[in-house]
């Protein structure tokens, strides 16, 4: 989740909302690539989780590699709970289970997102390791129960723990045993926005699909590809889903923010407090009447808060989201990036891509998000599968980083990027079904071999 920023700059009517997103548009050359990944923790020698104190623990993890990077501490309260790069624009952060996370600085090309993130894990590594320390990527936390899960010391998680089970049942299981990748584009204008918003929406179940990487829950296979996402259904579908709105005719920054006003809240920071405004509204907020702080009004921190706590397939800050994937090996990690920059960041990809998604009806849309988490590429679709629509997804990325032609080193283009997608649609099979089938063969049904052979 994003760190809570601190801007004071009043914002007090519709209009400003609207101009605040709308500020997101740039021209294609200022066009960035923002890789964010999250990890799990564990000790190596009995596979528990590492809590946030101890000489051994989260907070211990954080201080060295401040210590090392020379990176500012990010704190809640007298607690480290992140590192923010001020050079750069990175920042590591925790999720409230104690998942490690990467939030990577805007980059240009392919190439030096992945350079990131090989550097984060390199460096990751070298202060986890001496503590006997390990993190693994995958979708949901395969071995520990809820209980087992740790907590970590973040005011907004207090909240949200809270409020989570009166709007879902797996509220909670979301804050703290799953793990995702992500990569954040930008757009060029409102029209391109929606087009992108649009593809992204329709072809997240496929990215889905590709990436599915949780099919474990405590030690034993949950009958899904992708548990992480089939949490998702039913966390807070207030602030969650498809968007059908995003394919009505007229959509654009206005309408967004209409949804985004009608989210509920979570809380509203003041200084160092967090004030609980759980389930309220931003509109009573936008006229002082917020039972949590009767007289506030809001202003631009609000604003940038409340929509890092709504939570789409696609989200809509001054860039785009792509929430579909499930955490994995780094390999996976740069190829998330690469699937969705090859589709986004071309035209003629990004126009063979809505040639694909145009005609699917709202009701197509949401069942392929509905069944893609337990059958993954074996989803039926209209007269074909989910693997043949991966299929020509992952053709029609290659064809977008081919045409944009950034190279670096030996590699004329970004296409390698792709290679790991490019082998799961070739073997027909997912990553889970490769994790399930070690499991019942390879492993003997032992969960902690997972832990010894994917971790980073």
């Amino acid at each position: 989740m994003a760190r809570d920023e601190v801007d004071a700059t009043p914002l007090d009517n519709r209009a400003a909302l609207v101009e605040y997103l709308e500020a997101g548009c740039k021209p294609r050359q200022a066009w960035r690539i923002g890789t964010e990944h999250e990890k799990f923790g564990f000790y190596v020698a009995d596979k528990s989780p590492v809590p946030y104190g101890g000489t051994r623990g989260v907070r211990t993890i954080l201080e060295n590699m401040q210590a090392a990077l020379g990176w500012q501490p990010i704190f809640d309260g007298e607690n480290i709970i992140g590192l923010l790069d001020p050079v750069a624009g990175g920042a590591i952060s925790l999720e409230p289970g104690g998942q490690f996370e990467l939030s990577g600085a805007p980059l240009e090309t392919l190439h030096q997102t992945c350079r990131e993130v090989n550097a984060h894990l390199a460096q990751v590594r070298e202060i986890a390791g001496p503590l006997g320390i390990g993190f693994l990527g995958v979708g949901f936390s395969p071995k520990w129960s809820l209980a087992e899960t740790p907590r970590m010391p973040k005011a907004r998680y207090d909240i949200m723990s809270a409020y989570m089970p009166k709007v879902g049942t797996r509220g909670l299981d979301m804050m703290y045993r799953t793990a995702t990748v992500q990569v954040n584009l930008d757009f060029s204008s409102e029209a391109d926005m929606v087009r992108k918003m649009r593809v992204g929406l329709a072809l997240q179940p496929v990215a889905t699909a590709l990436f599915a990487c949780s099919p474990f829950t405590e030690s034993r296979p949950n009958g899904f590809m992708s548990f992480r996402s089939e949490v998702w259904r039913d966390t807070d579908n207030q602030r969650a889903g498809m968007l059908p709105f995003v394919f009505e005719d007229g959509f654009g920054f206005e309408r967004y923010v209409d949804y985004a006003l009608d989210v509920p809240m979570y809380f509203v920071k003041r200084g160092d407090t967090y004030h609980n405004a759980a389930g309220q509204s931003f509109r009573d907020l936008m006229e002082g009447r917020l039972p949590a702080l009767p007289g506030a009004k809001p202003t631009r921190s609000d604003w940038v808060n409340h929509l890092t706590t709504i939570f789409p397939e696609v989200r809509l800050k001054r860039f785009l989201e792509m929430r579909g994937a499930d955490g994995g090996p780094w390999r996976r990690l740069c190829a998330l990036s690469a699937f969705w920059v090859g589709l986004l960041y071309d035209q003629n990809a990004l126009d063979a891509a809505w040639d694909i998604v145009r005609d699917w009806t709202a009701e197509e849309r949401q069942a392929l998000r509905d069944e893609v988490p337990r059958t993954g590429l074996r989803t039926p679709f209209r007269q074909t599968d989910v693997l043949a629509l991966a299929r020509r997804a992952v053709e029609i990325s290659r064809s977008g980083l081919a045409a944009r032609a950034r190279g670096m080193g030996g590699d004329a283009d970004e296409t390698g990027f792709l290679d790991p997608l490019q082998e799961i649609v070739d073997s027909a099979m997912s990553p889970a079904e490769r994790l399930l089938e070690s499991f019942s063969t390879r492993w003997n049904g032992d969960i902690d071999r997972l832990f010894d052979e994917e971790a980073y």
